[in-house]
Formats: structure tokens, sequence, C-alpha cells
């Protein structure tokens, strides 16, 4: 079988190629610190909050960690609707992806939070700190510290995985390959382009977030490697 490459009658359609690959990154930049956020305060609820935000945290981490990322974009998207809460396709890919990030990033937080040696915070409190001061001063910064390769991965991982909220009609980079497809019938090329686009973002988002990390964790500890 001969197939035979064709990318010219593609030139067209660069520009949606670059603005599905911008809303794939701004998108992955706005939910990875809402995602971080989320995490960090689900982390502290489930080693040191009251019984009642235990139980509300486990239940979403859960929630979010044994079903599909697609069923909960759906849900947002198709289903609140349905109680009179209606969700733009754009807000909606952020809410889903930030919410299947902070899941998956509670716990590798609270991975850290248990690593961080016990000593270091009786230190905190012989220096008259308060447990907030220690959790804010101490114990946080140590377990981003170690577990930042992970968390890396895990931002990665969400940021390929939103390649399904064109199913919602978002205008991302696996939209911009659908459409371009379906007016060309280069199934072949357009989806070998966005390969290409989804492999590059992948790697340079692994490399900015380790250069923050290295950054950020300076005084702390230092992060080596990359992510996995």
């Amino acid at each position: 079988m001969h197939y035979a490459l064709d990318f010219a009658d593609l030139r067209q359609y660069f520009m949606l190629f670059v603005r599905g690959a911008a809303l794939t990154i701004a998108l992955t930049a706005a939910s990875t610190v809402i995602g971080v956020v989320i995490g960090a305060l689900c982390a502290i609820a489930r080693e040191a909050g009251s019984n009642g935000f235990r139980l509300f945290a486990g239940l979403y981490v859960e929630w979010i960690r044994n079903t599909p990322f697609i069923v909960q974009l759906f849900f947002i998207f198709f289903g609140l609707p349905s109680l009179g809460i209606h969700i733009g396709e754009t807000s909606a890919a952020l809410i889903a992806m930030s919410l299947n990030l902070g899941a998956y990033a509670t716990e590798i937080v609270r991975a850290g939070m248990r690593a961080v040696p016990r000593g270091l915070s009786e230190a905190g409190l012989s220096l008259a700190m308060t447990r907030a001061q220690i959790l804010r001063h101490v114990v946080l910064p140590q377990a981003f510290a170690k577990v930042f390769p992970a968390l890396a991965s895990q931002i990665v991982i969400v940021m390929l995985g939103s390649a399904v909220v064109s199913q919602i009609s978002v205008p991302d980079l696996s939209y911009a390959a659908n459409f371009v497809q379906s007016r060309t019938f280069r199934a072949f090329e357009s989806y070998l382009i966005v390969t290409a686009l989804y492999l590059l973002l992948a790697i340079a988002l692994r490399r900015v977030l380790m250069r923050c990390a290295q950054r950020l964790f300076r005084g702390v500890a230092k992060v080596r490697g990359g992510a996995r």
C-alpha cells in the first residue's frame, strides 16, 4: 500500500493549530494553579483536619480517582444543566481538569507531608511557632520539594488528557485536528502534526516545571532529575 504525505492543504489551517495549542497551554496553566491549591488544601484536611473535612476530602479523592476523566467532563457539561447549572464549554473543561488534578495532587502532597521528619515539626513547636505556621513554613515546603517530580508528571498527564475536551467543542489542539481532517480528508497528516505538538508540549512542560522547582525549592531541598 502506497501513501504519499501531503501537507499542502493543511497550511491554511496553521493558525487554527496555533490557537488550539495556545488554549491547551492556557487550560493546563490555569488548572495547574487551581488543582495544586485544591490538592494542598485537601491533603491538609486529610492529615490534620476534623473528621468532617477528612470525610469530604476522602470522598472527593475516591470519586475522581475511580471514574474516567471524560465521564467527569460530561457530568459537568451535560449533567449539571439538568439541575439548572449551565457552564460554558471552556469553563467546564477548566473545572474538570482542575478537579481531576486536585484529587491526584491530594494524595501526592499527602505522601510528601508524611515523608517530612516529625522532628522538624517538634523543632518548630520549640520555637513557639503555631501549628499553622509550622504547616506553612516547614511541612508544606518540604513536602512539595520531596514530591514535585511526581506532581509534575501528574500535571503533564492532565495536559495530555485534556485532548478529550474537544468532545464538548472546546477548540483545543485535538479539536483543531478533528476540524482540519474533516475539511481536508488528510487525517494522517492532521493527527501527525497534533501528535508532534503534544509531544513537544509535554517535553517543554516537564522542563519548565523542573526549572521552577529548582528555583522554588533551592533553599528547602534539592530537586533532582526530571518528572517521570
